[in-house]
């Protein structure tokens, strides 16, 4: 009843403002003119949170308008009249999407919250209208069936098919009482998912840990003491020093701070955010997600949501993920065991007569690392400069590709410490603009990602340039320091600009043919990965921020020989998390008295998993999954890794990692066709083979 009651109460709200009023003028809105700024970006400067609503209603309206004149055109359903019709329909929809939902997730507000909430029904809505429109999936389904008469091409064929499953998928031949009742779903679900990503934001900035103490430093890098600083300065603690649970504070302190309390207090904020039995609890929010998505699994004729959404993903079904988890998980356990047996002999030496725990696992590896290989991580930032890693990435791209990238000034940005560069292709032209965005904010979400602003498409046969984002949250500058980047953050840029690359190099005519699955879309990025650590590559960006020296061999040496220690951990963490998001949509049946702390519990004691390791997303801020994006699909980046492991082998067997000849067959195969073929075709017509797990395991150092 609360609900139904919030569900008419943003009717009213938003019925009110379907006239628009004076923010919706095309001279003040700047969704409603062309956009006039370089290369055709969006106006960053110049949107203001008040232009959002009214674009999005007349985004949904003019979309509405569009399909009415498709369903009451006189002609015979065709291809054009019909399929493209449709999938050109809703350009205003999709540009103000695009900017909204960007900003969102890299510089959202209480308001720019509120509102998605406030959207999340309608823009539901607006969906399910079109894809339960009984006319229109008729008009869809005839040319679907008479497809034979149109003479289509492969991509054209590829969108015409992508579209009817669109229907089917989104529950077209339901009796009108199923569908109804999936509208309703669809509502709720979009809503929960959104509500569990805002309050892990909120408890991701909740906690800090404030230290008044300096001989509480002991053990930190000068560079991370600095940051602390600064954050206590900002919440008005001047003289203290302040650690967030955001990546760049809390891994190093866990990795270097010598005050086991301390380790053990801002380890447990870490994993029990959302778990917390305050406002922003998020226990009851996924077992709500969970019943209501089986639900819906169950009224699209599947046993579980697992089946429905691995249908359309290369793995197929539930038996093929778990098969390659438990292929991984096998020798990652034994590898973490030995990894632990190494660090319970590190804490002996140091007089700690305690149990190995969670929060002693990244501090006692790096002293393991240390005395196997005589490296740390603090040898290794001072090579790691952000601007250098940054142009030693793009030499990778120009030496593989021939492409080249130039800093924009005087652009407008998603937020000011976004830097922007134009990509030319080998003989000049443009294929688009990409912002990258460093450091983390309380307004910005975790992690790291790469989005688009426009994506890549036609518009009167002349191909529309993408405008591309990466999001991160490295270590920031401080204490008179550059960003000094850790390996990991280093391989993180590699990995992100991996997806970039892709959506730069995609060029397909229609939207409906731009994606491609999810335990796919990972093999452009993670292969980007293996050239980070390259020697040939170290040697072109990793200098010295002080003296410019480049990083001397010794030290090379040293980083490849230690590449593969801590895969053990590193491995574990990850299956763990895939295995729990798949327990999770493989239910078949949601109890009415369902815990979801027990129910992680029971699924990591089935895996035999360590408990000094939790899974690297626990179930309270497992955004990938309860935030959606990755449901019953948290698997997608060791199915990706299967490919990217044996795709590097094409280069590694031609004697030269810049192949230029294998370049350009990834290029044309893999980064170019969009989702035109199937995803196991595209990676067979680059490789010849579909590839085994053997190059992971290898790669990993497992096997």
């Amino acid at each position: 009843m609360k609900r139904m009651l919030i569900m008419a109460g943003l009717v009213m709200v938003l019925g009110a403002c379907n006239s628009p009023g004076k923010d919706a003028k095309s001279s003040e809105n700047p969704f409603f003119a062309e956009y006039t700024t370089p290369f055709g970006v969006p106006p960053f400067d110049k949107i203001k949170i008040e232009h959002y609503k009214p674009a999005f209603l007349k985004g949904m309206e003019e979309q509405k308008q569009e399909i009415d004149a498709l369903l009451n055109q006189r002609s015979m359903p065709d291809f054009e009249n019909t399929i493209v019709a449709l999938d050109q329909s809703g350009r205003l929809l999709s540009k103000v999407s695009s900017v909204f939902y960007g900003l969102n997730s890299a510089n959202t507000s209480e308001e720019m919250q509120a509102l998605s909430k406030e959207l999340a029904p309608l823009l539901s809505k607006h969906r399910d209208d079109i894809k339960l429109n009984p006319r229109l999936f008729a008009r869809v389904k005839e040319v679907y069936e008479r497809q034979k008469d149109f003479n289509l091409d492969k991509e054209q064929t590829a969108l015409l098919e992508d579209t009817y499953k669109s229907f089917v998928r989104g529950g077209a031949n339901l009796s009108p009482e199923k569908q109804e009742r999936l509208r309703a779903l669809n509502s709720e679900i979009s809503l929960l998912q959104l509500t569990f990503g805002q309050n892990m934001l909120k408890e991701t900035n909740a906690f800090q840990l404030v230290i008044d103490n300096q001989e509480d430093l002991a053990g930190l890098p000068a560079s991370l003491i600095a940051t602390a600083a600064d954050a206590a300065k900002v919440a008005g603690l001047e003289g203290k020093w302040v650690f967030t649970l955001h990546n760049p504070s809390i891994m190093p302190f866990l990795q270097f701070s010598e005050r086991r309390p301390l380790r053990e207090k801002i380890f447990k904020a870490y994993i029990n955010r959302g778990n917390n039995n305050n406002e922003s609890d998020n226990k009851e929010v996924v077992k709500k997600l969970v019943s209501l998505r089986l639900e819906k699994a169950k009224l699209m004729g599947y046993d579980d949501y697992a089946a429905f959404v691995l249908e359309d993903r290369m793995a197929k079904n539930e038996a093929n993920v778990y098969r390659l988890l438990n292929q991984v998980w096998e020798p990652a356990l034994r590898k973490a065991k030995e990894e632990a047996g190494d660090l319970k002999i590190a804490m002996k030496k140091e007089g700690v007569k305690d149990e190995l725990q969670g929060w002693d696992w990244r501090y006692y590896n790096e002293k393991v690392m240390k005395e196997k290989f005589d490296i740390d991580e603090n040898q290794l930032r001072p090579y790691l400069k952000l601007e250098n890693v940054r142009e030693g990435m793009f030499y990778v791209a120009n030496k593989l590709y021939g492409i080249t990238f130039t800093e924009l000034k005087d652009m407008p940005k998603p937020h000011e410490e976004a830097i922007a560069f134009e990509c030319k292709d080998t003989d000049g032209t443009h294929l688009g603009v990409l912002y990258m965005d460093y450091f983390p904010r309380a307004s910005k979400r975790g992690g790291a990602w790469c989005g688009t602003y426009r994506s890549q498409t036609y518009k009167d046969s002349v191909r529309v340039a993408p405008v591309v984002t990466i999001v991160c949250n490295f270590t920031k500058p401080s204490g008179g320091q550059p960003a000094l980047l850790s390996p990991d953050e280093a391989s993180t840029m590699f990995h992100e600009f991996g997806h970039a690359l892709h959506n730069l190099f995609k060029d397909v005519h229609y939207y409906g043919v731009s994606g491609v699955p999810r335990d796919f879309v990972e093999l452009p990025s993670q292969i980007m990965e293996h050239w980070a650590f390259e020697p040939e590559v170290l040697n072109v960006y990793a200098k010295h921020y002080q003296t410019g020296e480049m990083m001397p061999k010794e030290l090379i040496g040293k980083l490849e020989k230690s590449g593969k220690y801590g895969q053990g951990f590193a491995t574990a963490e990850y299956v763990q998390a895939s295995v729990l998001d798949m327990d999770y949509h493989v239910l078949k049946e949601i109890p009415a008295d369902f815990d979801v702390e027990k129910f992680e519990a029971a699924s990591m004691k089935r895996l035999g998993a360590l408990r000094q390791i939790p899974p690297r997303y626990r179930t309270t801020y497992f955004n990938h999954t309860m935030g959606g994006g990755y449901t019953a699909g948290y698997y997608s980046y060791m199915w990706a890794e299967v490919l990217d492991a044996d795709a590097y082998q094409a280069f590694v067997e031609t004697g030269n990692i810049f192949d230029p000849e294998t370049a350009a067959k990834f290029r044309k195969y893999v980064l170019t066709p969009g989702g035109i073929d199937d995803a196991m075709v595209m990676y067979t017509n680059f490789r010849g083979a579909e590839p085994g797990v053997e190059p992971l395991l290898k790669n990993r150092g497992l096997k």
